[in-house]
């Protein structure tokens, strides 16, 4: 019984941390919007089981990304907040990373929507 507790409380701390991104962090919303649109289509467009895979992991990449983009920018903060010039360095670093995700997002969905629409 106390491993469920620990469990449960994992899972409330989870959804905390979660609903911190969502409250707080405003490409975080536009990210989790535009990640919800594209499964709303996704599910109505008839795509093969190994695209919609390719589809989710895509979402949730960036989704996550984004979360430890965020993880790091506190941390970076709470240390050196705006003193060094490696904490810029830092933050532009991780910030890159949600880039490169959402424009390989953007590509990958181009290329398994494409036949769907045109």
């Amino acid at each position: 019984m106390l491993i469920f507790k620990k469990l449960i409380f994992s899972f409330k701390n989870a959804l905390h941390g979660l609903w911190y991104v969502i409250e707080k962090e405003q490409n975080f919303r536009i990210e989790l919007l535009a990640g919800l649109l594209v499964i709303i289509v996704m599910l109505f467009t008839g795509l093969q089981r190994f695209e919609m895979i390719a589809i989710l992991l895509m979402v949730f990449a960036v989704l996550i990304l984004e979360i430890l983009n965020t993880s790091v920018e506190r941390i970076v903060n709470m240390f050196k907040p705006r003193l060094h010039p490696y904490a810029r360095i830092i933050k532009d670093i991780t910030a890159a990373a949600v880039l490169l995700a959402s424009i390989g997002s953007v590509i990958i969905g181009i290329i398994i929507f494409w036949p769907y629409f045109f």
